[in-house]
């Protein structure tokens, strides 16, 4: 019989990739008006759906969108320093997934320019479906299991609404698109202010749920 695992989900944007100066930048080319502030405030749900508000009911165009960002992705956006460590010390214990708004392709290409696309077992992005709360119900589907036995790592606050709609807990970090206040609204087991404490951070979170 092969040992429990437990899986920890991973935001991209914000998270594990310093994109918000791009996606901010490119989103202003269709919402000239947009302010840094609002389009925070778009993260407080799924994206898609503030997006489509926004838009008076109109969905996001998303193949505009990305004609223009993927281009610049990987000559603009880095990644968040301390993150590769990090990552390749959870793959020994877990099962590293990504789940992102942003489409998965761009996402693979920036892994494998970094070296870590093979600590990851899956890269869920837009094009698999653009709400996280079906992402999250595939990854279960997938590796028969449950919220128990998993946790989210997300810079926002609608990541977190959209796993408590499965009953899982999620650990915040304070570099990415939200500050501390924001953040809090989502009641996370943690806000983490660097990427060297996440290990800790969500081994406590699992040890919780085991009652240890």
């Amino acid at each position: 019989m092969m040992p429990h695992k437990n899986f920890v989900l991973f935001d991209f944007d914000g998270v594990i990739a310093d994109s918000f100066s791009l996606a901010f930048d490119v989103a202003r080319t269709f919402n000239p008006e947009l302010d840094e502030a609002a389009y925070k405030r778009l993260f407080e749900g799924n994206v898609y759906e503030s997006i489509k508000r926004l838009n008076g009911g109109r969905p996001a165009n998303s193949e505009e969108y990305f004609a223009l960002f993927e281009p610049r992705f990987l000559k603009e956006t880095r990644l968040v320093e301390g993150m590769p460590r990090v990552i390749s010390d959870l793959s020994k214990s877990y099962v590293l997934s990504i789940i992102s708004s942003t489409l998965s392709a761009p996402i693979q290409q920036f892994l494998e320019l970094y070296n870590i696309a093979g600590h990851f077992s899956d890269v869920l992005g837009m094009d698999v479906h653009t709400s996280k709360v079906e992402k999250i119900r595939m990854v279960f589907a997938k590796y028969v299991t449950d919220a128990d036995s998993c946790v989210f790592i997300t810079d926002t606050l609608g990541d977190m609404h959209e796993a408590k709609e499965h009953g899982m807990g999620a650990i915040a970090v304070s570099w990415g698109f939200h500050s501390h206040e924001t953040l809090e609204k989502g009641i996370p087991f943690r806000i983490v202010d660097r990427p060297e404490e996440l290990p800790d951070t969500i081994a406590d979170y699992f040890a919780g749920k085991s009652g240890i």
